[in-house]
């Protein structure tokens, strides 16, 4: 007999070759309905058929996008995380002021948008073993500590720690887990040869499948142990 359980709904912002598309596989893999969102979709249709996927044609700092895209999910959505990020590198006092606003908001205003949408979708869940839902955010070395040419990014994601921070006091108590994971180092990407480790240096940058599964891991944490932030780093890694 068919299974008539729905799935549950598995929503992803900011969807490209590397990280997210490895996230996704594994929510596949594991019965979410997904829904992925990127600025452009033109060269996600492949994918999505790959993952079962819904795409959706988004601005991540697109309040009002977020917000209706959010609120019309099917299901109960359980998972929603946030992957945007934006820099502008170079002396601070060269930074032109507008990118800068536009890379803080895409990096720490949009992960707002997608976090308080998605909470308010979760509050209004049952307790499915012992949650209500999971609320990601992609984060790096830039949200601890700041490096020079590199303010822009710094702001961001400190802001989008803070923020992260703030959520899980205030709802995990409610049962919806939310989490900050600091990328720390590069990620791997085949797409893209400046994303892809020399042949003497094996491992010198996180395998976005391994950072999925450590993602995964997240999702089905005891609620006795849950985590608000993961650092993540490849083993040759200096701190």
């Amino acid at each position: 007999m068919a299974d008539s359980q729905p799935k549950p709904t598995a929503l992803i912002v900011g969807v490209g070759t590397g990280l997210s598309a490895s996230f996704a596989r594994e929510l596949a893999g594991a019965g979410y309905a997904l829904h992925l969102t990127a600025r452009d979709t033109s060269d996600l249709a492949g994918f999505a058929a790959e993952t079962d996927a819904t795409l959706h044609q988004l601005d991540g700092t697109d309040a009002e996008g977020m917000a209706d895209l959010v609120a019309n999910l099917p299901g109960e959505l359980r998972v929603a995380c946030y992957n945007p990020s934006a820099r502008q590198r170079g002396p601070l006092i060269e930074l032109d002021p507008e990118t800068v606003r536009k890379a803080v908001e895409v990096t720490a205003y949009g992960a707002f948008l997608l976090g308080q949408a998605a909470a308010r979708r979760m509050l209004d869940q049952p307790l499915e073993n012992g949650r209500r839902g999971t609320i990601l955010f992609t984060g790096a070395s830039a949200g601890v500590k700041g490096f020079a040419h590199s303010a822009p990014f710094a702001m961001g994601k400190f802001a989008q720690r803070g923020l992260a921070q703030s959520m899980a006091r205030e709802l995990h108590p409610k049962g919806i887990h939310v989490v900050w994971i600091n990328i720390d180092g590069g990620i791997r990407n085949v797409a893209r040869p400046e994303r892809t480790e020399a042949a003497d240096n094996p491992d010198s940058m996180l395998n976005p499948d391994a950072i999925a599964r450590e993602y995964m891991h997240l999702i089905c944490q005891d609620r006795s142990t849950w985590s608000n932030e993961l650092t993540l780093r490849p083993w040759v890694e200096t701190f």
